[in-house]
This record gives structure tokens, C-alpha cells and sequence, in this order.
């Protein structure tokens, strides 16, 4: 073998040990960190697809800023469907746990959101599967919260937290009053 082509083994095996070590460590950053997910469907209309004819969002799903489990009123996120465990949805959140909600098509007019559960909404009311359909989500199937849009270019921004007008937990001292 030729000192040249001895020199191409090395690069070549150097390359391959070095994809053994490089895939798993992305693999295992992107299951911790962030990842990107498209969103389908009209129910988080209009703050994520506002177009129907146009391409569906891309989202950045930031996983690390959930790993306790922590979010706040407005926050968009990914959860494990509890209709079905193989598919992931995105709502906002509307109400944390020990928060009164006055529902919109749910079986209670009013629920009390149940220590270690959150509920959570489309924004396009009538063509969302959320809590009014299978009540209070259990934070254990938190997947990640929508950190920014990153496609279609022209509408990369970053998601700030926000509530729909009229929506969130009732203020239970003016309702008393």
C-alpha cells in the first residue's frame, strides 16, 4: 500500500469513528435541547399558519426551558396527544394548575385545573382538539414549548408569550365581589 493511499485510510476510518461519536451526541442535544417541528392544520390559527394556501410554519420546540416542567399562561406548546399517544399537538396554554376556567365546549362550564395539569387551547376555537374535548393535560406530557418561527422566512420571529382576549383563568376575588 502506498504511503498515499494509507494516508486516505486513515482520513476515511478517522471520518467514520468520528460519525460513531458526532451522531449519538446530536441525537442526544436535540432530544434535550430543541428541535424543529412543522405544524399542521388550522388550529392555531392565526398565530401560527395564517395563510392556509401558504406552506405550514416551522417551529423551533425549545425542550430545555420544560424539562421541570415549567410554563406560564400564553406559552405555546407541544404535548403528547391523550387521545392518542403517537401523535404530538400544539396549543397555548390557557390556565396552570389551580386555575378556574370557565371552558368553552367541555363537558363542566367551569373546571378547576387539577394539581400537576395545565389547560390548554387552539386558538381557532372551532377546529381545535384541546382541553374543552379531553379536559386538564397532565404536565408529564410536556413535550416543549414554540420558542420562534423559523419557516417560511418572511415570517421568522420569535413567539412571545400571549392570551386570546377572553381566555385565562377567571379572577376568582372580582368574580366573589
Amino acid at each position: 500500500m502506498t504511503q498515499q493511499a494509507t494516508a486516505r485510510w486513515r482520513y476515511v476510518r478517522a471520518f467514520v469513528s468520528g460519525l460513531f461519536v458526532a451522531v449519538p451526541v446530536t441525537v442526544t442535544v436535540l432530544d434535550r435541547l430543541a428541535y424543529v417541528a412543522r405544524v399542521e392544520g388550522a388550529s392555531m390559527q392565526p398565530s401560527l399558519n395564517p395563510d392556509s394556501g401558504l406552506d405550514c410554519d416551522i417551529v423551533l420546540l425549545n425542550r430545555w426551558s420544560v424539562r421541570n416542567y415549567q410554563v406560564q399562561r400564553g406559552d405555546i406548546v407541544s404535548v403528547v396527544s391523550p387521545k392518542n399517544p403517537q401523535q404530538k399537538i400544539i396549543k397555548r396554554v390557557i390556565g396552570l394548575e389551580g386555575d378556574f376556567i370557565r371552558t368553552l365546549s367541555y363537558k363542566n362550564r367551569f373546571v378547576r385545573v387539577p394539581d400537576g395539569h395545565f389547560w390548554i387551547e387552539g386558538d381557532h376555537h372551532g377546529h381545535s382538539l384541546d382541553s374543552n374535548s379531553f379536559g386538564p393535560v397532565s404536565v408529564g406530557l410536556l413535550h416543549g414549548r414554540a420558542s420562534h418561527i423559523i419557516w417560511p422566512p418572511q415570517r421568522w420571529q420569535e413567539i412571545k408569550p400571549s392570551l386570546p382576549p377572553n381566555r385565562g383563568p377567571l379572577d376568582t376575588e372580582e368574580d366573589e365581589g
